[in-house]
């Protein structure tokens, strides 16, 4: 699951879901059908059929939780806290030549040290599990391959760093909060219907001492027959262009495995500009990219937003993100909240 701070479910949450799957069986064993059950707990006659399942086999004990999912991390807590001792020492007292800490040093460290064996995502993975203690303490290792080197590769060259992201917003505004009376919830009707959608790209640009810039470009499509889409390979060049036009210099670009990032064609885009370069985030890391930060600002203006066509939505789109462009300390701090030491040493 792609969450900013992690994903799954707290343990929390996770035994909120347990009651709701014990009180599921009872009400199964007491003669309730599982349409009933279904419709009382509103989740799908599926779910309920895996729990009667489940409690059928094991009783109530069957239905416990069984903790978050993913891959568990090989290292003990005890471990953990060894290992955050050996990374503020430094990557110099294990002998690399600078003080760069990447996810392959920290996998060596840890073979060396704790006779632990892990591929380069699996460490990855591991930091996230973990709660992310290495990255959110400064140390680059877990900002991933994309992001721990190439900012140093983007300061030796004294070009820009900048973060591509994609987005989309249709006539369904995303929902929020608001006061209202006691007793009456507010409701806004909207026209949700059609398949009208405006898609978004944008770019947040940093570079040490310099306030960080927003750049984007939108795509309306109005359901019309021979419209886009989406964005093509030559949208992301004239995007890209456009950035390097307006800053006057080399970038040096980071962003996802979307199929337009990677194709054919895209390769020769890039090829052809020598002023760029381009590299690829860690899979589902979407924390490490601030542009994700700028769709969440954006989406939470939008709320409760009544348009009434799509050129509405794109008016309103270009609106908020024109504002977002004046706010530099609003950039900065979307920026930050990524945990990312974007100043090489």
């Amino acid at each position: 699951m792609r969450y900013a701070q992690g994903g799954g479910l707290s343990a929390a949450e996770r035994a909120a879901r347990e009651r709701v799957r014990v009180a599921a069986a009872r009400m199964l064993a007491g003669g309730a059908s599982v349409v009933e059950v279904a419709g009382h707990f509103r989740v799908t006659t599926m779910s309920v059929s895996r729990w009667r399942r489940g409690f059928a086999a094991g009783g109530e004990e069957g239905l416990a939780s069984k903790g978050s999912g993913g891959a568990e991390c090989k290292l003990t807590d005890a471990q953990l806290e060894l290992l955050q001792v050996e990374l503020d020492a430094g990557p110099a007292v294990h002998g690399w030549p600078d003080q760069r800490w990447t996810l392959a040093r920290i996998r060596d460290v840890i073979a060396a040290r704790f006779k632990v064996d892990y591929t380069v995502g699996g460490w990855a993975i591991c930091c996230t599990a973990a709660g992310g203690r290495t990255r959110r303490e400064g140390h680059r290792g877990v900002e991933g391959r994309a992001v721990a080197c190439h900012k140093t590769v983007a300061a030796d060259s004294d070009a820009w760093l900048c973060f591509e992201d994609e987005a989309g917003q249709g006539l369904r505004p995303p929902t929020g909060r608001t006061w209202g009376r006691r007793g009456a919830t507010p409701v806004v009707a909207v026209r949700a219907a059609g398949s009208g959608r405006v898609s978004i790209a944008g770019l947040v640009r940093t570079k040490p001492e310099q306030d960080p810039r927003l750049i984007y470009r939108t795509i309306v499509h109005h359901g019309r027959k021979g419209e886009p889409k989406g964005f093509t390979e030559a949208d992301y060049a004239a995007l890209l262009d456009a950035a390097h036009q307006q800053l006057g210099g080399s970038i040096v670009v980071v962003w996802d495995n979307l199929n337009a990032h990677v194709s054919a064609r895209m390769r020769r885009y890039i090829a052809g500009r020598a002023w760029l370069r381009v590299f690829q985030l860690p899979a589902y890391a979407p924390d490490l990219n601030p542009t994700e930060g700028v769709w969440s600002h954006l989406k939470r203006s939008l709320t409760n937003l009544a348009s009434r066509t799509i050129d509405d939505v794109a008016s309103l789109v270009k609106t908020r993100l024109k504002r977002m462009q004046y706010r530099p300390a609003l950039l900065t701090g979307i920026t930050a909240r990524t945990g990312l030491d974007l100043n090489p040493t």
